[in-house]
């Protein structure tokens, strides 16, 4: 047992002891073999560090020699354009050498001219005193002979120069008055048509009857009543006639008060649409009726005021404007012909150059007094006057009112344009009621004065009358004969033929020419 421990004694004490000892032989060889590493390492590192240091020095010189060329090829080219630029001077010098030759050779002859010139001068000089001296000699011969001076002579001259004068600029101012009397005559018929042209504004003509559309027939009798007691009240309340006959389905009321016509024509269509008719019921809606006009009367009014661009217009006179959409004048809506009128006025006025605002006020009031002839005595232009004073329009326009139908004469310029402008809303052929067998033979007889002139193909009136459009034969007339010919039409029109307005005589000659690709 003893001998056991020991044994186990020795064992540990060697085991302690050989346990350093080789991790100190093992840490030897390591580091031996790390030395080795590291020598072989630095063997490689100044291999490739000698490697390097003979490819950068290939390289320095590679660069180097790639510089020197680039050197010697910048030399050679600046080389080449100096030459070149001393070439270039040297034929600059060379050109500008030859210029100063000419210009030598040019001075030089210019002063051999200037040389000339000077001699040319003296004789002239020369000639003159010879001349003068011989026109004295002469003028003192002819005063000898005359038995009077130059002055005399000169005087008796531009006396008679002068008359002669005198004479020929009164012809000549007379002529010019002629011409420009033609030329302002043209003018004043291109802004009229032009003026009409750009104012088309639509013509209804008025007649003195309504006509109610009725269900059914049995709707006539229940209009008429038991002994005529609703028929009666209809016609006492509204102040027309009622028209009753056999047209199916129809009543006509007649009456010469548009606003009176109206009225009944309303009450009679709320009744109808109603349907309980009878006396207290009429007057009922006879006053609604009333009531409805009145309104539809400020409001034309008020679209009259818009329509036409007119501002700040009295109310009571917006309300007379809106009356004259009930009234008539040979057939005409008084309304829009005033309307027209305003229209037609300001644009004659922006075409001559006057104040279109007035001419556009006074043209809208110019027949404002008919809104009160039945009311009034008193013609519409000395009513419309008083009006227009009372609600304090302007001076301008107060004249014009008074002097559209010629009562007074026109002395402004918007009572000239408002006094052409009523003329051409009337005599626009549709605006005023004319026989419809007398318009369509004028048309006819239009069209057969203008087919009667040689060269004439075919012709038609157009625009109601106020255009004849010819079509010429190319071959039997020619552009130059074309005005010769329009004016003679226009004559022969003005000749043979009563119409209202202007008519426009329109030529049109077309040459036609085919061909054929084959």
């Amino acid at each position: 047992m003893v001998e056991f421990y020991w044994i186990v004694i020795a064992c540990a004490i060697a085991l302690a002891v050989g346990v350093p000892v080789a991790f100190y032989f093992g840490g030897l060889r390591r580091k031996m073999t790390a030395e080795r590493e590291i020598g072989s390492a630095e063997d490689q590192a100044r291999k490739i560090l000698g490697d390097a240091l003979h490819e950068a020095e290939a390289k320095k010189k590679e660069v180097l020699l790639e510089a020197k060329e680039q050197i010697l090829s910048a030399k050679n080219d600046a080389e080449n354009e100096l030459k070149e630029r001393r070439r270039e001077v040297s034929r600059q010098e060379r050109r500008l050498v030859q210029k100063e030759e000419n210009l030598d050779a040019k001075l030089a002859n210019l002063d051999a001219k200037e040389a000339a010139l000077s001699d040319r001068q003296k004789a002239i000089a020369q000639s003159e005193e010879a001349v003068q001296e011989t026109l004295r000699k002469q003028t003192e011969t002819l005063e000898r002979i005359s038995g009077t001076t130059a002055e005399e002579a000169k005087d008796l001259l531009l006396k008679k120069v002068e008359n002669e004068i005198a004479h020929e600029t009164a012809l000549k101012l007379a002529a010019f008055e002629i011409h420009y009397k033609e030329e302002a005559d043209a003018k004043a018929r291109n802004i009229l048509s032009l003026a009409i042209q750009r104012c088309a504004a639509d013509h209804v003509s008025e007649t003195a009857i309504s006509v109610v559309p009725l269900p059914n027939e049995e709707m006539k009798g229940r209009i008429i009543g038991r002994e005529g007691r609703n028929i009666r009240t209809i016609e006492t309340m509204t102040g027309v006639e009622l028209i009753i006959d056999d047209t199916p389905e129809v009543i006509t009321i007649s009456g010469f008060d548009p606003i009176r016509r109206e009225t009944a024509r309303l009450a009679l269509e709320k009744l109808i649409s109603d349907g309980r008719i009878h006396p207290a019921r009429i007057e009922e809606m006879v006053e609604k009726a009333k009531r409805d006009i009145e309104n539809s009367i400020k409001q034309a009014g008020e679209k009259a005021i818009f329509e036409t661009g007119v501002h700040g217009v009295n109310p009571e006179l917006v309300r007379l404007l809106g009356r004259l959409k009930y009234r008539t004048s040979y057939g005409q809506n008084v309304l829009r012909h005033s309307i027209e009128v305003s229209l037609l006025s300001g644009i004659i006025a922006d075409e001559m150059g006057a104040d279109s605002t007035v001419a556009k006020r006074a043209g809208l009031l110019h027949d404002i007094g008919k809104a009160l002839t039945q009311e009034a005595e008193g013609s519409h232009v000395q009513l419309g006057v008083e009006v227009a004073q009372k609600y304090h329009e302007s001076r301008d326009v107060i004249h014009a009112i008074e002097a559209h139908h010629g009562d007074v004469d026109p002395h402004t310029t918007v009572a000239f344009i408002v006094q052409a402008a009523d003329a051409i809303s009337a005599a626009r052929p549709g605006a005023r009621r004319e026989n419809v067998e007398n318009y369509i033979k004028r048309l006819q007889k239009l069209e057969e004065i203008t087919n009667e002139f040689n060269g004439v193909d075919k012709s038609f009136a157009i625009q109601a009358g106020r255009e004849i459009r010819v079509m010429v034969k190319p071959e039997a007339v020619g552009d130059d004969q074309m005005k010769l010919l329009a004016r003679d039409i226009a004559k022969k029109i003005e000749a043979d033929l009563e119409y209202p307005g202007q008519i426009k005589v329109n030529l049109i000659r077309e040459s036609r020419v085919v061909d054929y690709a084959k």
